[in-house]
């Protein structure tokens, strides 16, 4: 990946919505080129995906919650069968194995605090293999992006 290939990915994460002949002209390319460059870091997987990024507040989804899993067992079939059923909340926005205290930390994002609790009795305590729960609340979001540091340095 070249300097060209970040600038690219760049202006890509600030303006999903901008066009090939608009990205090619701030890269310095014709439109061919970047468009191949495109579909090259596309079939790479530097690109994963496009998505659009809603506003969860204006939506009535005003909680974020972090909640620490430990599992009763570590096998590998208790693991897949926790993460598959993980993966199949959309509740739950982000799911990370984790070292340390926590087997997972989820981030979940809901509407309030009594429908959290209403998920955490009916579904995260009776997700495969969970053996405690801790959730914290967050107070106030400082930052959140999906922009990935691309620079060529500090």
């Amino acid at each position: 990946m070249d300097a060209i290939d970040r600038k690219l990915l760049n202006l890509m994460q600030a303006r999903p919505d901008m066009s090939v002949i608009e990205l090619s002209e701030r890269v310095g390319l014709s439109h061919s080129p970047c468009w191949r460059r495109i579909k090259r870091l596309e079939a790479d997987g530097v690109i994963r995906e496009r998505a659009v990024l809603l506003n969860p507040v204006a939506l009535g989804l005003t909680v974020n919650v972090f909640a620490h899993l430990k599992l009763r067992q570590h096998d590998e079939s208790t693991l897949e069968a926790f993460e598959s059923a993980a993966r199949d909340r959309p509740e739950i926005v982000e799911c990370f194995s984790m070292s340390g205290d926590s087997d997972y930390i989820l981030r979940i994002v809901i509407g309030n605090i009594e429908d959290y609790e209403k998920f955490l009795k009916k579904v995260l305590l009776h997700l495969p293999g969970v053996a405690s729960v801790n959730s914290s609340f967050a107070l106030k979001c400082v930052k959140l992006t999906t922009n990935l540091p691309l620079s060529d340095g500090l």
